[in-house]
């Protein structure tokens, strides 16, 4: 694994201010606006909207709160495992990683004090209303797409070709 104690700090750092971020923005939202409540940022293009989300994307699997903390949990041994066996020029797929779990910690947390997700970014792209996330989801989406992207030009990004 090989982490110099710069690095930890950089994951650690990462890790609290994500969770922090997500946990704090949540709550700005959640103590300000009411549930179904919508402002404007943007017009036509970005907006806060405070919901809740007793399931995943879109919605899907609604309701099902056990089983969604029984995934995060498992995925967190997993990303733990995975992040341990990584090796030091991995470095977009340790930061991936690190993203990713911060973005679990941050739902998994609301899903078992409040039973939901509390979302609030409200997006519509080209006349297409994307379903409302929140900083959480953006750490996941981000960590996952760096995840691929070293897996997808690991040769080129680590010098093998």
């Amino acid at each position: 694994m090989n982490l110099t104690k710069r690095n930890k700090l950089l994951y650690l750092i990462t890790l609290i201010v994500l969770i922090g971020g997500d946990q704090f923005t949540k709550h700005l939202i959640s103590s300000s606006m009411q549930l179904g409540q919508s402002q404007e940022i943007i017009d036509n293009f970005f907006y806060f909207t405070y919901a809740h989300n007793t399931g995943v994307a879109w919605g899907m699997l609604a309701g099902h709160l056990w089983l969604f903390i029984i995934v995060a949990l498992i995925s967190a041994v997993l990303m733990i495992i995975f992040f341990k066996r990584t090796r030091k020029e991995e470095i977009l797929t340790r930061f991936g990683l690190v993203l990713t779990f911060a973005g679990m910690i941050g739902n998994l947390a609301d899903r078992i004090v409040l039973g939901y997700v509390r979302d609030f970014i409200d997006v519509i792209i080209f006349n297409y209303n994307f379903p409302i996330f929140n900083i959480a989801d953006v750490a996941v989406v981000i960590g996952v797409a760096l995840i691929i992207i070293e897996i997808i030009f690991e040769e080129h990004i680590h010098g093998k070709i």
